[in-house]
């Protein structure tokens, strides 16, 4: 608990078996109430190595259903289960969760609804080995994504999120993407029912065993980030009226 608020880190998984235990032996359990892992459809012992540990939730996908599909499932299960503060941890070890007690502080006192554990700030990509290629499509994505979300933030792309419960009740994630723009369109959204967004300096590793994608998909993905923010604009304009934007409906948020 942090003051009577309920604190739950979700965990996206995907072949995550040599990275989880370390993952999860950071995060500091005298904070964090519940954790939730979803594996989806893992070769390895995902699953079983998180019961292992003693992961209260463990959610096992019977096939892949995409990055997104897999967060959407676990934002749906840590609402059930009340979570007043979530935070999305990936089990990959490429994100300290000694972040997180800074990140609920910043939540519980009501400072900011939504915290982003940023690489960008204090050069902490380049230090823990973020490809060159990648940090520079990270820079030039989020520069046009300023400009045309009309925000300021240092890094969209970052996959280490907490949220307040409203935010989560509040915004359509059930009508994102599968896949990895997911991430994207849960930012847009939240820019677009005005809810603030704090980041915090994080330190990242890029190891063999940590998850990343290749270029092909890096390049799927930064032409989806740029639909994305094209859509968040026109929208803005009236110019369009897509289904990510509305409000959840009540069978949703029940």
């Amino acid at each position: 608990m942090y003051k009577d608020k309920k604190v739950v880190v979700v965990m996206p998984a995907y072949n995550a078996a040599l990275t989880l235990e370390r993952t999860y032996r950071e995060v500091p359990r005298d904070l964090v109430d519940e954790v939730i892992l979803c594996d989806d459809a893992s070769a390895d012992e995902t699953s079983a190595l998180a019961r292992q540990l003693g992961v209260e939730y463990v959610i096992t996908h019977p096939r892949n259903r995409g990055y997104g599909g897999n967060q959407k499932s676990l934002y749906r299960k840590a609402l059930e289960v009340g979570a007043d503060i979530v935070v999305m941890l990936h089990p990959d070890y490429q994100y300290t969760p000694k972040l997180i007690p800074t990140m609920c502080n910043i939540i519980g006192e009501g400072i900011y609804p939504v915290v982003l554990g940023s690489r960008i700030l204090g050069m902490g990509a380049l230090r823990g080995g973020m490809p060159l290629y990648k940090y520079v499509a990270n820079r030039f994505l989020t520069a046009v994504q300023n400009f045309l979300v009309n925000y300021k933030l240092s890094e969209y792309h970052t996959g280490y999120r907490a949220f307040s419960r409203e935010v989560l009740e509040t915004i359509n994630f059930e009508a994102n993407d599968d896949d990895f723009v997911f991430d994207n369109e849960m930012l847009s959204q939240i820019i677009y029912h005005r809810f603030d967004i704090a980041e915090v300096t994080c330190p990242t590793k890029y190891f063999e065993e940590a998850s990343s994608i290749n270029f092909l998909r890096s390049s799927k993905y930064g032409l989806g980030v740029l639909r994305v923010s094209i859509v968040h604009r026109l929208t803005r304009w009236g110019l369009a009226q897509p289904a990510i934007y509305a409000g959840r409906s009540p069978a949703q948020t029940g």
